[in-house]
């Protein structure tokens, strides 16, 4: 194969959504995630558009989620302490959104093609996931920490307060609102600046 017809293939698996999945820098600052990586606010805002919740609402969750890192998944199990046996759960991306869940929203918003390593179907995923919240829950789109329960617990357990019962998970969602207010706090400022 020569050369010009290699770089050619290479520019346009580039350009077709492979790309850096990496964490950015400066998880704490979210001017610094917005300078950084300003598709993620873009979608986040276009999201926030759609489907109301806030991005500071998103960031928060999506930070607690994968650490904005498009590949995440879930650690591995083993058997015996050695063996392999798969993974903790099928959760992808960054929503780390499960299969089923994925393939509801899909179906639901008629976007068979989105993928969970795309920051614009994951960031449209939470808003769908977080509006579906608010209207079968009656949770406020700007609550992070019930929002974050939901999310996690899904909204029948949720509903049933299986969140109740887990500490760790209720410290867990406490830190996603305060998370969510500072990064709120620190977009009002670096849209300011």
């Amino acid at each position: 194969m020569n050369r010009l017809l290699k770089l050619a293939i290479v520019g346009l698996v580039a350009s077709c959504g492979g790309g850096n999945y990496s964490a950015p820098r400066q998880l704490n600052n979210a001017c610094a995630i917005a300078a950084e990586r300003p598709a993620y606010v873009r979608a986040m805002k276009r999201t926030e558009r759609k489907w109301g919740v806030p991005v500071h609402v998103q960031m928060a969750t999506m930070y607690q989620e994968s650490k904005f890192i498009g590949d995440a998944r879930t650690p591995h199990q083993f058997a015996l302490g050695v063996i392999p046996i798969g993974r903790q759960s099928s959760a992808f991306g960054y929503s780390q959104a499960l299969d089923g869940t994925w393939e509801e929203y899909q179906r639901a918003t008629r976007n068979r093609g989105a993928r969970r390593d795309n920051i614009r179907d994951a960031s449209d995923f939470m808003g769908w996931y977080m509006h579906g919240s608010q209207e079968s829950l009656g949770l406020s789109k700007h609550d992070a920490t019930s929002q974050y329960l939901a999310y996690h617990e899904g909204r029948g357990g949720f509903a049933r307060g299986s969140h109740r019962q887990k500490a760790w998970l209720m410290r867990v969602a406490a830190q996603v609102g305060q998370r969510s207010e500072m990064y709120r706090q620190q977009l009002i400022s670096c849209r300011r600046g």
